[in-house]
């Protein structure tokens, strides 16, 4: 019984540590300015994750916005760095 007990801690603890190795941003680099359909101007970025891996960030509203994609308004978040951190967790 004491070895089951044991074995499901453990495990939990796997799990646990797994997610705090998860992708994270190292940097965020401007690569571009661009022009909604609608006139609306916006930056485009991208930001290197941990695990090697670049993913897209669009500025918005002179970067009070900052969306997860190439030119998407779509998955926003006002705080840069909370963007890039949902942008390395989808990589």
């Amino acid at each position: 019984m004491k070895s089951i007990v044991t074995t499901a801690i453990a495990s939990g603890l796997l799990a646990l540590s797994a997610s705090a190795f998860a992708a994270k941003p190292t940097s965020i680099v401007f690569d571009s300015n661009g022009k909604a359909a609608d006139g609306a101007e916006y930056g485009n970025y991208h930001v290197k994750c941990s695990n090697g891996k670049k993913m897209p960030l669009t500025a918005w509203d002179n970067r009070r916005k900052w969306c997860v994609g190439e030119g998407s308004s779509e998955n926003c978040e006002k705080k840069q760095i909370k963007a890039a951190k949902k942008a390395c967790k989808a990589a």
